[in-house]
């Protein structure tokens, strides 16, 4: 019995209804798998150091989860912080974004009520790395609903899951707003776009539910409260708005503005801050526009000039008196970071202590390199996608990845704003390619198929009869005729399309190895404690962080208070447990100009100002024995500028010698004597770094130091870590103080 034959065609199309049927699980399995690749490429600051919380910020969020999770949410909000900002203090409450801790406390709670007893550190440590599972799905979901097909949608979410840019602020130990807010903004996109889609109300009032968490999560808010009225005025312009996009908006603005007020660091910002203006503009253009559309249907042509006419002059006055008002009278006014997104030179010259923070210097090729590796390229591609295919979603696409690479372009920080944008656009170029290539080698291989059925016809033709041969001609002609009109649906050839897909491939696996490269070596390390190789390759760890702040906590009195720059507080007052005179809250910049005072001026002069302060001990980061260039001598141009803003006396140009910044014998006079200059590299001319350098040799400025040996006379050396990058002085006491009578009376 001769077998049956199976036709590709056949077996293409059975094999095409099972992935069909298979279709939802699949997109299931992928989204989870991708959940689980987010997560552990997330951990390895757990796996190469410890479960401990990271950088600056985090430490204070860890602070004030603890005291939600263990006081309750009556004082969480009515906290008063006595140990930052001596003698100032600071209410918690109405000076934080509380989603981030809200979350925290919610999944502390959660696994307790599960019978899983985990500790609020850990819940705080890994709660980044599963939001970027959630955020993985927010994108997915995002980016199907722009392009209503699910192959983009899983490209994104792969993308984003494991972008450079993301993973930076979502490591495990990475306790900041941003590890929540990522997933908050690209859900409310979603839920935007599908409010514009269908014009439900029910979707509307989800995406303001959305905003309002991520109201409550970061200030980044603010991205989403511009770029939507953008959106909706550009569809205006271009003749798209309908009342689907009237609904979703005019539901989103109301109902997200009254929830936004109920943020006690945001309250009435909504009505007073230019950052709102737009939505605000937007809304009343948008009630104006539909109510002319209904003029338009209900008067004849020239009763609508007329009108028209009258109501646009009164408008326009009307809108140039309030904007006028606002502006001269200081009621609605624009932040100093938002200034700097428009006016990129505006820190710089008026608000140094923003310029100062790295997060907010520009962007260059080789972070975008780095944080979004190929995914630039493909970026690109996806905008051309979306200009061919100008949906609703498409559009808004379009309009954040322009808005994200401008932002990203001017701040480091927003970097985070643009990973969303670069890689949902990538998932729709890469998918685009991807199918259009496959396609191209599918039809190639059919076309062979086809070729090869239609040699073995002509074999047989040649055995029939004449009359037979004709019909079979007519029927080889029509074949002819459907091959050559397959050939036509063949866009690209089959060599090249085999090229380019394998360059696709190896692109994007060239991008998984270079993102679990950088999150494994230069993100998952903590501030706090450094990694590092001997001459012979042997890694060590550096702790000197944790070392000081076990000493401080150890030997000083729990009423003492520290003064260092703000950079540290957060770190002292969570690790430490004494007071700082500044932290990261950077909202008192006389202050925090007080301090870098301090440190430019002399000896005695710093001492007056710590005694003035109230300070009993001080703490300086010093870097040159152990290559740490982020030290404190890094940061001291920073401290003259900020300084010199509020005090004239301080001088910028009195601590260069020749243009330069020079610590060796070159260095200016002023620079010698100032406090930072004395406390840093006391006896670091007794130290030896080997025979190939002189003794004081500063391996971060590659000089060696003043070999005159400074005598401190107001300032008293307590403790200095291993490896010098931390060190801590005690402020001798005044003579004619009785610092212990003053306690006791206090």
């Amino acid at each position: 019995m001769e077998k049956q034959k199976i036709c590709p065609k056949q077996a293409y199309g059975g094999l095409k209804s099972f992935a069909i049927s298979m279709k939802p699980s699949l997109q299931i399995m992928i989204l989870l798998l991708v959940w689980l690749l987010g997560f552990f490429i997330r951990i390895f600051s757990v796996i190469r150091f410890e479960s401990i919380i990271h950088e600056y910020d985090p430490w204070f969020n860890y602070r004030v989860t603890k005291v939600l999770v263990e006081h309750g949410p009556y004082k969480f909000w009515n906290w008063y912080d006595h140990e930052s900002w001596h003698p100032l203090g600071r209410p918690v409450g109405p000076t934080v974004y509380p989603g981030l801790m809200a979350t925290a406390g919610l999944f502390h709670w959660c696994a307790h009520a599960i019978g899983f007893p985990v500790d609020i550190r850990n819940v705080c440590v890994f709660i980044a790395p599963i939001f970027s599972g959630f955020c993985a799905a927010a994108t997915y979901l995002f980016t199907k609903e722009c392009t209503h097909r699910e192959g983009p949608g899983l490209f994104a979410a792969i993308f984003i899951a494991i972008v450079p840019s993301y993973i930076s602020r979502s490591v495990a130990g990475s306790y900041d707003n941003e590890g929540v807010s990522i997933f908050a903004l690209v859900l409310v996109f979603y839920l935007w776009i599908k409010s514009v889609n269908t014009g439900s109300i029910l979707w509307s009032m989800a995406c303001s539910l959305s905003y309002f968490y991520m109201v409550a999560a970061w200030g980044g808010y603010s991205f989403i409260i511009n770029i939507i009225p953008i959106y909706v005025l550009g569809l205006i312009f271009i003749k798209k708005f309908n009342m689907r996009v009237y609904i979703a908006y005019s539901v989103f603005y109301v109902m997200g503005s009254l929830l936004a007020m109920q943020i006690q660091f945001v309250n009435l910002a909504v009505v007073k801050s230019s950052e709102h203006l737009a939505s605000h503009g937007v809304f009343f253009i948008v009630q104006g526009y539909v109510l002319v559309q209904w003029f338009k249907a209900k008067l004849t042509q020239e009763q609508f000039e007329k009108y028209s006419k009258l109501i646009l002059t009164y408008s326009t006055i009307g809108f140039a008196m309030v904007f006028a008002y606002a502006s001269l009278t200081g009621v609605t006014r624009w932040s100093g970071r938002s200034m700097t997104l428009l006016d990129p030179s505006y820190a710089k010259k008026y608000i140094p202590i923003i310029a100062s923070v790295s997060e907010h210097q520009p962007s260059s090729w080789a972070t975008f390199y780095t944080d979004v590796n190929v995914l630039v390229i493909f970026m690109p591609v996806g905008l051309y996608f979306c200009y061919i295919k100008p949906t609703y979603g498409m559009l808004f696409c379009a309009l954040y990845g322009i808005l994200s690479v401008y932002f990203a372009c001017v701040m480091v920080r927003l970097m985070l704003v643009f990973a969303p944008a670069c890689c949902v656009l990538a998932g729709i170029g890469t998918s685009e390619v991807i199918t259009r290539l496959i396609k191209s080698i599918k039809q190639a291989f059919i076309e062979e198929v086809q070729s090869e059925e239609q040699q073995i016809e002509e074999e047989k033709q040649e055995k029939i009869t004449e009359n037979d041969q004709k019909k079979e001609s007519k029927k080889g002609s029509n074949q002819q005729k459907n091959s050559q009109s397959a050939k036509s649906i063949s866009k690209y050839p089959f060599i090249a399309s085999t090229v380019l897909l394998v360059v696709v491939a190896y692109s994007l696996c060239t991008y998984v190895f270079h993102s679990t490269y950088i999150s494994a070596e230069a993100y998952s390390s903590p501030s706090i404690i450094m990694s590092a190789r001997r001459e012979n390759g042997e890694k060590f760890l550096i702790d000197d962080y944790r070392e000081a702040y076990d000493w401080i906590r150890q030997n000083t009195d729990p009423a003492d208070k520290i003064m260092s720059w703000w950079d540290y507080g957060y770190q002292i007052t969570g690790m430490a447990n004494r007071t700082v005179l500044a932290d990261g809250n950077t909202w008192n910049n006389t202050h925090i100009a007080t301090i870098g005072k301090a440190f430019a001026s002399t000896e005695e002069e710093g001492y007056k100002i710590a005694r003035h302060l109230d300070a009993d001990y001080v703490l300086i980061i010093f870097g040159g024995l152990s290559f740490y260039s982020g030290d404190d001598v890094s940061k001291f141009i920073w401290m003259i500028k900020i300084a010199q803003g509020v005090y004239p006396e301080i001088v910028e140009s009195n601590y260069f010698s020749n243009g330069q910044y020079r610590i060796d014998n070159q260095a200016s006079d002023t620079m010698k004597k100032s406090l930072m200059f004395r406390l840093a590299y006391h006896r670091f001319n007794e130290v030896s770094m080997g025979f190939q350098h002189p003794r004081g040799f500063d391996t971060v400025r590659n000089m060696a130091v003043d070999s005159t040996p400074i005598k401190l006379k107001y300032f008293t050396e307590v403790y200095t870590t291993e490896r010098w990058m931390l060190r801590i002085y005690k402020v001798n006491e005044d003579p004619n103080r009785d610092d212990k009578l003053e306690r006791s009376i206090l």
